[in-house]
């Protein structure tokens, strides 16, 4: 689950890591009298959405004077940012953030995430702030540095010396950046973060270190225990067709494709989209509808599934371990009666009752070709989204 700046930013000052003064605002008239309460003549308004690169889309604004701060938050309010990370639909801007500009003097990259291959929590430091990060790891990576967190006995101060000296801070700054990885570490470790970020984390012109801009995604598995956070989130920055199908205890991915995917367990739909890929067609989603999945889960995923328009063709790929194949088929046949399915359906069950499961599926009347071996369903399903 991620948050907006503003509410990182909140969470940022709690921990003692020092940010530059703002309010929030959902309104022109509110962004005017935020910066009327904060004071001085030049402000940053910034667009508050999901989405990293929003200064290049024009979410974010130096302004002057009070005039400019209204005019530039009624020019965001309500419209939609596109960055590269929003995909062309963009993200609703509901909020902007004011805040007062601070004297940069150098820019920096800090962030924190978990390395599954070594279990460990990773700090990552680059002097090279506010550009992307991941152009600096492909083509400088020397340019980053790493330390790697022992959970026993958590992150040491040495550690943060080690980075803010690779970075070129002076002593004193060094202290004031080990202060910030330690607020970050105890985020991290009280919140169940999965992913804390600060590009940039500034040097301002009098010598002290703030995060200017703040990241921050939390666990999903841990939300139960972390209920404030789990009301911070915003459900108007997500996907529609996601947030419907996590109520459903579904997994489920937009994709840009046109075959729309069913599949239980998670391996199982990476390989299955691997596979349509491999023969020509485009994944429209990523669905794991679960190793136990149900006829009334199947339903629910078949909606999900049909409220693309840009679906041409539907493949199901299940392994009937836990779960019946003749099961799973009624589900099917249900699905396609009650949304008036009229896309063709390719089908590919494998495992418990699977033979009863084929026949109720060639009995049905509907437009549902069962096919037995992987590779031949998915060139099955390439060529009917193509119209063959």
């Amino acid at each position: 689950m991620n948050l907006h700046e503003y509410q990182a930013k909140e969470i940022f000052a709690r921990y003692g890591i020092a940010v530059p003064q703002g309010a929030l605002a959902a309104s022109p008239e509110a962004a005017r009298a935020a910066a009327k309460q904060l004071g001085g003549d030049k402000f940053v308004v910034k667009a508050q959405v999901h989405a990293g690169g929003r200064g290049k889309a024009g979410g974010v604004k130096l302004v002057e004077g009070f005039d400019a701060v209204e005019e530039a938050a009624k020019k965001m309010l309500g419209q939609k940012l596109v960055t590269k990370q929003t995909g062309a639909g963009g993200l609703p801007i509901n909020s902007v953030w004011v805040e007062k500009p601070s004297n940069i003097a150098r820019e920096l990259y800090v962030s924190a995430l978990v390395d599954r291959s070594r279990e460990r929590v990773v700090f990552m430091a680059s002097a090279a702030g506010g550009m992307d990060i991941e152009e600096v790891a492909e083509h400088s990576p020397e340019k980053i540095k790493h330390v790697y967190v022992h959970p026993a006995a958590g992150l040491q101060p040495y550690q943060a010396r080690q980075l803010g000296f690779f970075m070129g801070l002076t002593k004193e700054q060094v202290d004031q950046f080990t202060k910030i990885l330690l607020g970050i570490y105890k985020i991290f470790t009280e919140l169940d973060a999965s992913q804390v970020e600060i590009n940039p984390l500034i040097v301002t012109k009098e010598g002290g270190v703030m995060a200017l801009d703040a990241k921050l995604n939390f666990d999903g598995n841990a939300l139960f225990r972390q209920k404030p956070i789990a009301e911070m989130r915003d459900p108007s920055q997500e996907d529609e067709r996601e947030r419907e199908a996590s109520k459903f205890d579904l997994n489920y991915v937009t994709l840009d494709g046109d075959i729309g995917c069913m599949v239980n367990g998670a391996g199982l739909a990476m390989a299955t989209m691997d596979i349509v890929k491999l023969h020509g067609g485009r994944p429209a989603n990523f669905l794991d509808v679960g190793g136990g999945t149900t006829a009334e889960k199947v339903t629910e995923a078949f909606k999900l599934i049909t409220k693309s328009s840009e679906v041409k063709a539907i493949f199901i790929n299940i392994f009937g371990g836990i779960v019946r194949c003749d099961l799973i088929a009624e589900g099917i046949i249900t699905a396609c009666k009650q949304t008036g399915l009229k896309l063709p359906v390719v089908a590919r069950l494998q495992g418990t009752n699977m033979d009863k499961g084929r026949e109720l599926l060639q009995k049905s009347g509907l437009k549902i070709t069962p096919v037995d071996d992987l590779t031949e369903a998915a060139k099955t399903v390439v060529k009917l989204s193509k119209g063959a």
